[in-house]
């Protein structure tokens, strides 16, 4: 009679298997976690812009900012340069929350305060009314806000989604800034 060989592992005692149960017990656990939340903050005096240093109080238009999953939040001196981070395939960092300024309610020499949640705002692209970076994207809370000043000033209306990288290009510059 031959002897049959069984493929099945040794049995372990119920207890060994317990530490590894508890393991994944907390990590799934982890994953109900509800995700980090971070309000908008005020723009710190001096605030510097995370992409190119500029004072972001030495220049009209709106502002950003950009809150992680961990570390501190990056200002944006311009919309522009919030959108250029964020629609880069390269961004690593986890976002938790984008604000922008209203710009129906703050005051375009001096923005401050009137922040939104950028993912429900609506932009004016193509608008030569001028940020920090030239030509803006401003943002405001309603399509609405967003068509008048589009009608004032230029440009067209676009809800956070349908903004692409191209539309926010900084590549060139001050070689794209008349003024200078």
């Amino acid at each position: 009679m031959k002897q049959v060989h069984s493929s099945r592992l040794p049995r372990r005692p119920f207890s060994a298997i317990i530490p590894t149960l508890f393991a994944a017990a907390l990590l799934l656990a982890a994953c109900n976690e509800p995700a980090k939340t971070a309000l908008p903050l005020e723009l710190p005096d001096g605030a510097a812009c995370a992409l190119d240093g500029m004072i972001l109080g030495d220049f009209p238009g709106p502002k950003a900012q950009i809150h992680y999953d961990r570390g501190e939040p990056d200002f944006f001196c311009d919309t522009r340069e919030m959108f250029s981070l964020v629609l880069r395939p390269e961004q690593q960092k986890r976002i938790v929350a984008i604000y922008t300024q209203d710009m129906a309610k703050a005051d375009w020499e001096h923005p401050d305060g009137h922040w939104l949640d950028a993912r429900s705002a609506f932009y004016v692209v193509g608008s030569p009314r001028r940020g920090s970076m030239g030509p803006t994207v401003p943002g405001f809370a309603s399509a609405a806000d967003a068509a008048r000043y589009a009608e004032q000033h230029g440009g067209k209306v676009l809800p956070f989604a349908e903004v692409t990288l191209e539309m926010v290009d900084l590549s060139g510059g001050v070689s794209h800034d008349e003024r200078m």
